[in-house]
This record gives C-alpha cells, structure tokens and sequence, in this order.
C-alpha cells in the first residue's frame, strides 16, 4: 500500500499565501504523477495542479498565475505554493500519488485532506 500523508494548510487571510506538502511513503517502485485537489463544502472534488515524474505541469485556471507546484522525486514529496488567496480558495485539499507499486501494479492513492480557510 501507498499512503498519503500531507501538512500545511489552516486560516489564511485574504491575500494570504498557503504551502502544503505531501509526501508519500510505502511499497512504492514509482510516482508516475502526484497533484493536488480540493473540495469546498457543495460542491465535486476538482484538480488544482499536477506534476509528472517529468515535471511537466499542470495548472487549473482558477489558480493559475497564483499557485506553484513542484516536487522532490528522491523525496517522493509533492509541494504545493498559492499566493493571492481569495474566499473562493476555500476549501479541504487533498493530495493524490498515482503510479507502480513494488509488485508493479498501479496505485492511485489520496491523502487524508486538510483543511485550508481563507478569511479575515
């Protein structure tokens, strides 16, 4: 099994900036893709970015300009930086590892979430 375990997040101001991390741990033989998602309280679960084992990235337009992904493979952590944060940010954000596990069968697995509030 792959597990998930993330830190970071909390009250935020307006404006505010947040990190996360997560870093993933197990009988892993390799990340394919790790990223990040979040839902707020009504509505579906969405992609906030994600970042392959090439780097190649991928942003959601409503944090684009503001967030940066990035990740450390020998770590197999995954980080994610937003700046300019808006009520809209508000939301629990989880972290999601996808790849080979050490019998070379694929795993999809997601951290438990935290919670990130923006508000003054």
């Amino acid at each position: 099994q792959v597990q998930l375990v993330e830190s970071g997040g909390g009250l935020v101001q307006p404006g505010g900036s947040l990190s996360l991390s997560c870093a993933a741990s197990g009988s892993i033989f390799t990340i394919v893709a790790m990223g990040w998602y979040r839902q707020a309280p009504g509505k579906e679960r969405e992609l906030v970015a994600t970042i392959n084992s090439g780097h190649a990235i991928n942003y959601a337009g409503s944090v684009k300009g503001r967030a940066t992904i990035s990740r450390d493979n020998s770590k197999n952590t995954v980080y994610l930086q937003m700046n300019s944060l808006k009520s809209e940010d508000t939301a629990v954000y989880y972290c999601n590892a996808r790849g080979y596990d050490s019998r070379r069968e694929v795993f999809d697995s997601w951290g438990q979430g935290t919670q990130v509030t923006v508000s003054s």
